[in-house]
């Protein structure tokens, strides 16, 4: 039988309208959206279709879309071009007057972002999470001082799902006149993500989880904020982004966007309710040899992160190859080490070795469900 792909966080397969919004700009429509003449006209008529897609599934403005390679480049540009942004003085001595706060259950391409800032002299501040994977507004506060540059604190976590109280965190941020960054890279399209509404200044997106290529994302830029380039060349993306746009792949993007858009409410229950008939399989068998990960209810619809108590999660994956998912552990010559995420989370070591993160799809189906959940029972009897 066919293999069940449950690790829909870690990429998603490309939606046909999305490969058939792509493949004109692979065979004809060739030409450099820079050049005056009619190749070139086709060309940035179909960015700028994209960048209204990008921006209606976000209630931003088209001019507020920067088109990159993803969604860390994404995440990379609004930390480094924050900080760069705000260069003063001599080389070595600017970065003392930057300072970055962020969360220990952040995405790599923030927290190694943030590292080498760090390294250049930015101050970093690294909050807790609670058990759930949350963290406290409060904690927000307590750290803004007058030389806050910006807070980056992801949407939704791509381990757990837990959604953070972003709307409580970037008013904080507004009062202390503060940037505000968060990676929507795993809520995008999934949960509402409205950039007004959430109150952010900059947002990542990432092409490859919204069923759109790998290699393609945007930053959402609000009106008004200044932030250096990360890539420097001629001037394109209105000299926010050099390197002439990937036209097929962003023309892919734009179209996921307008997918999600459009079948957002309905997507977002349907996910919900293929989880919940995963968790209620396992926990119905298992009971307490099953643990939860993250938040019960603000998590994201799709994410079903669980540890088998007594047992190692990738050892567990390893017996069922006919199941696509991802481990919170990792196991190297018999000694399992957690997750930042899970560790950030308190999870007791010797539960989270049994850490499974299990991430169902637009193409999942109530059959694969029933059929994976046999196979995990099987295996956990």
């Amino acid at each position: 039988m066919n293999p069940i792909y449950l690790d829909y966080n870690a990429t998603t397969p490309l939606d046909p309208a999305v490969v058939e919004a792509m493949l004109p700009y692979f065979r004809d429509h060739f030409g450099n959206p820079s050049s005056t003449h009619v190749f070139g006209q086709t060309a940035h008529e179909a960015v700028e279709q994209a960048r209204t897609q990008v921006a209606e599934l976000l209630g931003a403005q088209p001019d507020e879309i920067i088109f990159n390679g993803g969604g860390t480049e994404a995440s990379n540009h609004a930390l480094k071009g924050a900080v760069f942004a705000k260069l003063h003085g001599v080389f070595g001595r600017w970065a003392k007057d930057a300072h970055i706060i962020t969360s220990a259950v952040e995405h790599p391409a923030t927290l190694q972002a943030c590292d080498f800032l760090k390294r250049l002299g930015c101050r970093i501040t690294i909050l807790p999470a609670d058990r759930f994977g949350q963290v406290d507004p409060n904690d927000v506060r307590k750290a803004i001082d007058r030389k806050t540059t910006l807070v980056s604190i992801m949407h939704a976590n791509n381990e757990v799902g837990t959604i953070q109280p972003i709307e409580e965190i970037a008013a904080i941020a507004r009062e202390h006149g503060v940037l505000m960054h968060t990676d929507a890279a795993q809520s995008l399209g999934k949960i509402p993500v409205n950039v007004d509404e959430l109150g952010v200044d900059l947002l990542s997106v990432a092409g490859h989880k919204l069923y759109a290529p790998k290699g393609v994302g945007a930053l959402y830029l609000r009106r008004g904020v200044k932030l250096e380039p990360l890539i420097h060349g001629a001037g394109h993306e209105s000299g926010r982004r050099a390197g002439t746009e990937n036209i097929p792949y962003i023309a892919g993007l734009g179209a996921a966007c307008q997918i999600a858009r459009q079948s957002l409410l309905q997507a977002s229950e349907r996910l919900r309710q293929l989880r919940n008939r995963l968790w209620n399989h396992l926990r119905t068998d298992l009971g307490e040899r099953i643990v939860l990960n993250g938040h019960p209810e603000r998590r994201l619809p799709n994410t079903l992160n669980v540890n088998f108590v007594g047992r190692i999660g990738a050892e567990l994956l390893q017996q069922i190859p006919e199941i696509a998912a991802s481990t919170g552990s990792a196991c190297h010559e018999g000694h399992v080490t957690l997750s930042p995420v899970l560790k950030a989370m308190g999870v007791p070591p010797e539960i989270g070795r049994g850490a499974v993160r299990f991430s169902v799809g637009r193409f999942t189906t109530e059959e694969e469900i029933d059929r994976a959940a046999k196979a995990i029972l099987r295996q956990s009897a």
